[in-house]
């Protein structure tokens, strides 16, 4: 980036999958740091979306509602355009959203890989990509953040196709990161351990909070004494990565697993 170019100011984020868990949390701390969020969900979870437009709206920061489906480049793209054209700019893109379905690797079927791959790598590509060329066009630089896994640094039982998306994340964030370093945008991406979000509520593991952990732990082959935490401790390390201070950090994918793994 030329010493000409305006100087990167954390003013609007685009957060997919921010109707629940990990996304909404991050949501609600960037409106907390003063940032105007674009709220992405898939469009039959609307009323949610609107719901956490309303309360970054109540904090005094501007939102707006994007229901989209972030497999869909041309939706990807019109999500982007959209947030440009209503908050004025794309200063931050945190591609979130993903999805999970514990199988076994021989028991896996082309339908579980294809979805799995459409929403956890094409989902997250073309969310880095569009996001990348607004920033360009604006010409302030930027942060891309991308949702990778602790599976994605060491492969889970049962999680083969999984796994594989989230070590594709941490590809095309070296790929983003050395590619766009020019026009002054960091690309990273953050890699969650056990994350207690509303979806262990909803899990058709029956019991006690430390039950469903216990279940789920067996079911992906984790040690028992395997920590957990709340969706805070990805949304903090969200918003330290969007401030202007993390110049020099970038082409990292974080983990956020309570030292379950080290890299």
């Amino acid at each position: 980036m030329s010493s000409s170019t305006p100087p990167y100011s954390p003013r609007v984020a685009i957060v997919t999958g921010a109707a629940q868990g990990i996304g909404l949390d991050i949501a609600l701390q960037l409106a907390k740091d003063g940032i105007d969020v674009a709220v992405n969900d898939l469009p039959d979870k609307l009323s949610q979306i609107n719901e956490v437009v309303r309360t970054i709206r109540d904090m005094g920061r501007k939102a707006i509602a994007l229901p989209a489906d972030v497999t869909s480049e041309e939706q990807v793209e019109k999500m982007v355009e959209t947030t440009a054209l209503e908050l004025g700019s794309v200063d931050i893109m945190i591609a979130n959203a993903g999805i999970g379905k514990p199988t076994s690797f021989l028991e896996t079927t082309a339908i579980d890989f294809d979805s799995i791959t459409a929403v956890n790598f094409r989902g997250v590509f073309f969310c880095y990509q569009y996001a990348a060329k607004q920033m360009i066009r604006e010409g302030h630089g930027g942060r891309i953040i991308g949702a990778s896994s602790a599976a994605g640094k060491e492969g889970g039982l049962n999680m083969s196709v999984y796994s594989g998306t989230k070590f594709a994340i941490r590809g095309i964030t070296h790929v983003a990161a050395k590619e766009l370093a020019v026009h002054g945008i960091l690309v990273n991406a953050y890699a969650p351990g056990l994350i207690l979000t509303q979806l262990f509520d909803e899990s058709t593991v029956q019991g006690t909070l430390e039950e469903k952990l216990t279940e789920i732990r067996q079911v992906l082959g984790l040690h028992p004494n395997t920590p957990a935490a709340g969706p805070e401790v990805v949304s903090n390390l969200i918003s330290f990565l969007c401030k202007p201070e993390t110049k020099f950090i970038t082409g990292q994918t974080i983990s956020v697993d309570g030292g379950v793994r080290f890299s």
